[in-house]
């Protein structure tokens, strides 16, 4: 037990250390932030990310997030860039540099070079007195009292408020760009994120059948059409317009309350005014109907008029739940 406490003692003055660190930024961001985004914003060029180390790991982890969020961004490691790969930096680039100490030697070594090109350059370090903040065009501050680390040596604190500083500049680009959900779908057509955001009551509906009777259609016909279809539900419809809905509850409540219903149409036993939902809205707009209502299919409609069947079943397999 004595083990065990000590584990969560120590996890605990991390977090907390970490989380006091980061508040501490606010306090940290100035004017000259604000200058370094409007440059970034008013850029023709990329924003190229350099570092080394952990910084390193910081920086692909914003050029990611950058890249995602309608920023273009490239990674360049510093130890690269001066072994050739400063060709990547072109000349309306701007270059983001990311350094705790701001005086490792690569960096000493890289910026000049940077400078020389006449590009941009803006730093992330804990240090603004350091070379790399005294060679930069805008400094933002990620000063940090210690690390989480008991010797206050490996990189926990410092590349946390590194990665903070990240997401607040790609924050303040997208709120500038005015970055909105479709523009963020674009960048993310893949995976359940990617669907919750693209995809539409149209692009399911395709993929089942479109189960439909007739007001007089009798009760046997509807069975046969609602087994054919395996959804659980078929639409009434007269003129092309939906008037009911048949669904297996609708079923079983008939055959509950009726000894005989061969006699029975689809018109005596539906529900009358069921939920609807435009093709073209998107298919998590499909999963709130559902959720609120407590259902599990829903009819979809354009102008009025029914085009097909959505089910809970389809929004569970292709990852919207």
């Amino acid at each position: 037990m004595k083990l065990h406490q000590k584990i969560l003692k120590v996890a605990k003055k991390t977090i907390a250390t970490e989380a006091e660190a980061i508040a501490n930024l606010e306090h940290l961001i100035d004017s000259e932030f604000a200058k370094a985004i409007e440059s970034i914003y008013n850029s023709k060029g990329r924003l190229i990310v350099t570092g080394i180390g952990k910084s390193a790991v910081i920086g692909n982890k914003i050029v990611a997030t950058l890249n995602s969020t309608g920023t273009p961004a490239v990674f360049m490691h510093a130890a690269d860039a001066i072994h050739g790969d400063l060709g990547i930096v072109q000349k309306e680039d701007i270059v983001l540099c990311i350094s705790k100490s701001g005086n490792s030697p690569e960096i000493k070594v890289l910026v000049p070079f940077i400078k020389e090109f006449h590009n941009l350059l803006i730093a992330i370090t804990a240090n603004k007195e350091s070379f790399l903040g005294q060679e930069s065009d805008y400094v933002l501050n990620s000063y940090v009292e210690k690390e989480a680390c008991p010797n206050n040596l490996a990189p926990t604190t410092s590349t946390t408020a590194q990665l903070v500083i990240g997401d607040a500049l790609a924050i303040c680009l997208l709120e500038l760009k005015g970055f909105s959900s479709k523009d963020f779908a674009k960048y993310h057509p893949g995976g359940s994120l990617g669907k919750k955001l693209y995809l539409r009551v149209k692009d399911i509906t395709k993929q089942n059948s479109k189960p439909v009777v007739l007001p007089n259609t009798k009760i046997t016909e509807v069975l046969v059409v609602m087994s054919e279809n395996m959804l659980g539900v078929t639409a009434v419809v007269e003129n092309d317009i939906i008037i009911g809905i048949i669904t297996d509850g609708d079923i079983r409540r008939m055959l509950k309350n009726n000894e005989s219903f061969k006699d029975l149409t689809a018109k005596e036993i539906m529900s009358n005014s069921p939920k609807t939902i435009d093709e073209d809205a998107l298919a998590t707009e499909a999963l709130d109907i559902m959720e609120t209502y407590k259902i599990t299919q829903l009819l979809a409609v354009k102008n009025k008029q029914y085009t097909g069947v959505v089910h809970l079943h389809n929004l569970i397999r292709e990852g919207i739940l």
